[in-house]
């Protein structure tokens, strides 16, 4: 099978594309892909550990946590979760951080790419 690196920019509160790149990353390790989810923007709230569910909520990290025990790799942006005031030991177990470089190794080693979201 192959590498899927997928790209999440996510924008203001409300976007789904976060929750539609969960989705993605999920179906592709169902079919036996490899795959690469980087988060940057807003996205990075996707890392933050200590959240809480709400019903009616879009509630990311049980998912999260659940694929990278099936070997999701999760990389949020450095910068951004700084600028949004959480530090490395305010992210959830599994998840990494790193600069952008980090994203766009990812995609020169992948068979597919897909950027999802951004202005």
């Amino acid at each position: 099978m192959g590498k899927l690196t997928i790209g999440c920019f996510s924008s203001l509160v409300g976007s789904m594309s976060l929750d539609f790149a969960v989705k993605l990353a999920s179906a592709a390790i169902d079919k036996g892909h490899r795959v690469d989810l980087w988060v940057s923007g807003n996205g990075t709230t996707l890392a933050k550990k200590g959240q809480k569910p709400f019903k009616d909520y879009s509630y990311l990290a049980k998912s999260v946590t659940e694929l990278t025990a099936k070997g999701l790799q999760v990389t949020a942006c450095e910068a951004c979760a700084e600028a949004r005031g959480y530090h490395k030991e305010d992210t959830m177990e599994g998840v990494k951080r790193f600069s952008m470089d980090w994203y766009l190794a990812s995609c020169f080693d992948a068979d597919r790419v897909l950027h999802i979201g951004g202005e």
